[in-house]
């Protein structure tokens, strides 16, 4: 069974955490202690970034992250090698996430091979059209137990939602706004009222918030409307200035219990 699968299965589903960081940052080697920390941390689930030189969907904290990931050296290629060496160790689900013309460079089915074969569970490429997903990306990723995530915002419709419901696997990201991403302070009505609009459509897939969860405010508001909440920002920050990331995570759930 694929992880990510597991995960709900087992965890049913509720007030699940998520966590982002960038591949190369702080430093070049450290990917693996970082994802180890968050497993003995009690993280749910694990988003790893590949950097890319022009990250469309991200808010500066993230795209500072990919341009130093990117002078530190790190590539696709270094990233696989680095999570295959810690595959049979890690248990809890790792998710790439980051931006199609990466995965063109590497080649597709390259790429998925290299997901199966270094422990990875799925995979996010917010440009990557449905159209090309259908077509060539999805029968790849079947073909190699990889579950592509697709996202959602407050502006997709309800068609389109639910044939991303029909036709993809694992969980579906609800992007919380339709922006960038960056901390927000709190969530207005107008994404409240988004949320409940989703979740009374009673998907058939797991949801998970993410975009602008920082503080207990909007953590409350992603675990009480969805599977769980997706953090990037704000552990990013903490990640770069923390010497260590035990540090950055002692940091980040003060902050989430203020």
């Amino acid at each position: 069974m694929n992880k990510i699968d597991r995960l709900f299965a087992e965890r049913g589903a509720k007030k699940l955490l998520s966590l982002y960081f960038c591949a190369g940052t702080p430093t070049l080697a450290g990917t693996a202690d970082v994802i180890r920390a968050m497993e003995r941390r009690g993280i749910a689930m694990v988003e790893v970034g590949f950097p890319f030189s022009d990250p469309l969907a991200d808010g500066p904290v993230i795209q500072t992250a990919a341009t130093k990931a990117i002078r530190n050296g790190m590539t696709i290629s270094k990233l696989f090698a680095q999570l295959k060496e810690i595959k049979d160790e890690v248990s809890i689900p790792l998710v790439l996430m980051g931006y199609l013309n990466v995965v063109m460079q590497y080649g597709q089915e390259d790429f998925f091979r290299s997901c199966a074969d270094s422990g990875v569970s799925g995979v996010i490429i917010p440009d990557l059209p449905f159209k090309d997903y259908m077509e060539e990306i999805r029968p790849l990723a079947k073909r190699y137990g990889v579950h592509v995530i697709m996202l959602i915002t407050p502006e997709t419709e309800e068609e389109r939602i639910r044939f991303i419901d029909e036709n993809t696997d694992g969980f579906i990201y609800m992007v919380s706004s339709a922006s960038i991403t960056g901390a927000q302070k709190n969530f207005d009505e107008r994404k409240q009222e988004y949320f409940r609009r989703i979740d009374a459509m009673n998907l058939s897939h797991p949801r998970m918030i993410g975009f602008g969860i920082s503080n207990k405010q909007t953590l409350a508001a992603a675990q009480n409307n969805a599977a769980g909440a997706i953090i990037g920002s704000k552990f990013v920050t903490l990640l770069e200035q923390s010497s260590s990331p035990d540090e950055a995570l002692d940091k980040l759930f003060a902050a989430l219990a203020e």
